[in-house]
């Protein structure tokens, strides 16, 4: 119970950092504004067609997408730019804790903080499309119309037929959410642990590095790039979205009884089994972690 207690304590103390801070304000305007000009194509499609949504449609079609999912994540850098947390009041929290609760501490903050943030992100997408939408957990009107049309390809909204048929609104909600949680808890751990081992610098350059790998591993880039024939393109997807976490976190890009992509808690293992991963290694740096607190880094 006191290790639990100094971990809830160093998280808290980081979230108390939160008050007026402008970097997190402007990470949340910044992560709304974003919502608003993901989402605003099922706005207008539904507007156009004269029709409805259900309350969180908006967010399953603008974040079923991979690129919407990328550039999300990326808004996480100016969320935990200052990893790992080396602000004034650590020095006394070492004095009474030892490194590794305070890292643990830190993780737990990071998890909580993530989560926030995807829950942030979700709400927004209700509140921007709420005014037109129900809450009854069945796919509405415009679904069906982008689903079952090409209308959805047309305008580049994720709408598939296998969704429609195989799930509920809610539940594929729920799925997406832990998708992007888990890709961003991944990409952020990853941040944490190049912060540790070689500094802030090495941190974000990876997290860039991470972040461009999923981009570039694009089924349409792949076949653009290579000229690949339709016979290869079927290679090619499942290859990436075994490959690339940034397709694992994408939910159209998962098997759902047809094919040889990665099935839904196949991807949630992987990004499980990686964020541990990446946890245990921190948990090692930071036993030679050179602790500095003048501003600098060594």
């Amino acid at each position: 119970m006191i290790k639990l207690r100094e971990l809830w304590m160093v998280a808290t103390y980081n979230f108390r950092g939160w008050h007026k801070n402008p970097r997190i304000i402007i990470t949340f305007a910044l992560s709304f504004i974003l919502c608003f000009l993901l989402s605003n194509k099922v706005v207008m499609f539904a507007h156009t067609y004269g029709t409805t949504t259900q309350l969180v449609e908006a967010f399953i079609w603008t974040f079923g997408d991979s690129n919407s999912i990328l550039l999300s994540s990326l808004l996480l850098l100016l969320l935990f730019a200052d990893m790992p947390f080396l602000d004034p009041g650590v020095p006394f929290y070492l004095m009474r804790i030892n490194r590794k609760t305070w890292l643990n501490g830190q993780v737990l903050y990071v998890i909580l903080a993530t989560s926030s943030y995807i829950i942030f992100i979700l709400l927004a997408t209700i509140v921007l499309c709420m005014n037109n939408s129900f809450i009854k957990n069945i796919w509405s009107e415009t679904a069906a119309i982008l689903g079952y049309s090409d209308a959805g390809k047309a305008i580049a909204i994720p709408a598939f037929v296998n969704t429609l048929e195989m799930t509920t609104p809610y539940k594929c909600m729920i799925t997406i959410f832990l998708l992007m949680l888990l890709y961003s808890l991944l990409m952020v751990f990853i941040m944490l642990l190049l912060n540790i081992l070689k500094g802030q610098f090495y941190g974000v350059a990876g997290v860039f590095i991470f972040s461009l790998y999923g981009f570039l591993l694009n089924p349409q880039l792949i076949k653009a790039l290579f000229n690949l024939p339709d016979e290869l393109m079927y290679k090619a997807n499942v290859a990436v979205g075994w490959l690339s976490p940034l397709n694992q976190a994408t939910y159209h890009m998962h098997n759902f009884g047809y094919d040889l992509l990665p099935r839904l808690w196949q991807s949630f293992t992987i990004f499980f089994v990686l964020i541990v991963v990446c946890y245990i290694l921190t948990l090692l740096a930071i036993k030679k972690y050179n602790f500095n607190f003048t501003g600098t880094e060594e």
